[in-house]
């Protein structure tokens, strides 16, 4: 197949993306043009795994607190808390023990905290990790880092209380952080002259325009909070096809390869293209026109690409490193949630929420805690080796999402099911912030 434009971009973006990310993920140094699997030889501009950059041999030291020294501290510790605090309250709700104040519909609240709350927290930590690789300037820390936290709690208090303040006050205040956060990254790519990674900022504005359109319809301006959460999932499902894509045969190459295995992840080529065309065209068609047979059709067609996809990454092979077969774990979700969905399109037996939820508590939750823990260990210098106290995030956030997709389909179990979900989710990240705070904090250390 030649390589057309689209196929031409897929590839070679996400080559980029791959160099960038899987440092940011295992703590490496990547010098431009190594890739994920090459050696990690510092370039002559380079950023160490705690955010230092080198430079002629010397090294600007980083003074203040270790959880500002670089973007996944802040945001990956904040984004744990919300996420298992979020389901607290919104399990407090429907039990009627907790009143939320806020101008959205409580289901409207819980999908877009846990959206644009919880998986945004993680990409901006991925993300301002990533980027010093990219560019190899200094990372945005101290101050600046803790200025962009302060702005997305400020966002999680303010839609929470918009019933109090009004919800236009709650969207200047809740759309302050994606648009910031979208400044900094335009920023540091273009003083980086990093031209090639700009569409990641296009990722960005989708994003936050698709938090617009959720807070469009809180303020009763136009009726698009449905296509709002749609879009912003669609984005992050794309996203996981895209970079999850990548790291995820690419890790596994890695572990596989010093295990002195032979049989090895199938390299990047046409059917991976052809699966990120897939889930493009998909998430498009199912944000702007969810019900019509084509949306079903295009989604099986990526379930399908995907699954061939995650089939030749060897993930049977990984079962005794959890730190790897999550990962499979994490794409795979993804591969049922668009076999789900494209099925609850065209037959109408099948209950649209059992999709949502795979794609979302499944897939989205899966690969979050798998990039979460992943990079925490790898920049704490620690082994990349996932022990019982992980591995139990892992199953709990898996057990989760399994409950929550089921619980449609089982009418009569439903409310213990959904119960079981939430506690399960709340249990995964609160462990993993239990376990994880001390290296993100810099308090074990001392």
């Amino acid at each position: 197949m030649p390589n057309g434009p689209v196929s031409g971009f897929s590839a070679d973006f996400s080559i980029l993306l791959i160099e960038g990310m899987a440092a940011a993920v295992d703590g490496a140094i990547l010098a431009p043009g190594t890739g994920a699997g090459g050696a990690a030889k510092q370039g002559r501009r380079g950023v160490n795994a705690s955010g230092g950059k080198t430079s002629s041999g010397a090294r600007r030291r980083y003074v203040g607190p270790e959880i500002l020294r670089i973007g996944f501290r802040p945001f990956f510790l904040a984004g744990g808390v919300w996420a298992a605090l979020a389901v607290a309250l919104w399990l407090g709700n429907l039990a009627g023990f907790v009143d939320l104040p806020t101008a959205f519909d409580p289901a409207v609240w819980h999908a877009h905290e846990m959206l644009f709350g919880f998986v945004v927290a993680v990409i901006a930590g991925f993300l301002l990790t990533a980027i010093p690789n990219w560019t190899g300037r200094l990372p945005v820390r101290g101050r600046g880092l803790g200025l962009l936290a302060a702005i997305w709690i400020l966002g999680r208090v303010a839609v929470g209380v918009s019933g109090l303040i009004g919800p236009l006050a709650a969207a200047v205040l809740d759309l302050a952080f994606p648009i910031a956060f979208c400044a900094v990254v335009l920023r540091e790519v273009l003083a980086g002259r990093n031209w090639r990674n700009l569409p990641i900022v296009g990722i960005l504005a989708v994003l936050a325009a698709s938090n617009l359109l959720t807070h469009l319809e809180a303020i009763g301006l136009a009726s698009t909070g449905g296509l709002g959460l749609r879009l912003g999932i669609a984005t992050v499902a794309v996203l996981i096809a895209l970079v999850g894509g990548r790291i995820v045969p690419s890790f596994t190459r890695n572990w596989l390869a010093k295990r002195g295995e032979q049989r090895l992840p199938r390299a990047f080529g046409r059917v991976d293209r052809l699966a990120i065309v897939a889930t493009v065209a998909a998430g498009l068609a199912w944000s702007l026109v969810p019900e019509a047979p084509a949306t079903g059709v295009l989604a099986l067609v990526a379930a399908v690409l995907g699954g061939v996809r995650l089939a030749g990454w060897r993930g049977q092979q990984t079962l005794a490193e959890p730190l790897v077969w999550v990962l499979h774990l994490g794409y795979g979700w993804l591969v049922l949630g668009w076999t789900l969905l494209g099925a609850a399109v065209l037959l109408p037996e099948f209950d649209p929420a059992s999709a949502l939820h795979a794609l979302t508590a499944g897939a989205m939750g899966t690969m979050t805690l798998a990039v979460m823990t992943r990079a925490s260990l790898g920049h704490s210098g620690r082994p990349l080796h996932a022990g019982a106290g992980t591995t139990w995030c892992y199953g709990l956030v898996g057990l989760a999402a399994l409950a929550r997709v089921v619980a449609p389909l089982a009418p009569d179990g439903a409310a213990l099911l959904f119960g079981l979900s939430g506690l399960a989710w709340i249990g995964a990240f609160g462990l993993f912030v239990m376990l994880y705070a001390p290296l993100l904090t810099g308090l074990e250390r001392q």
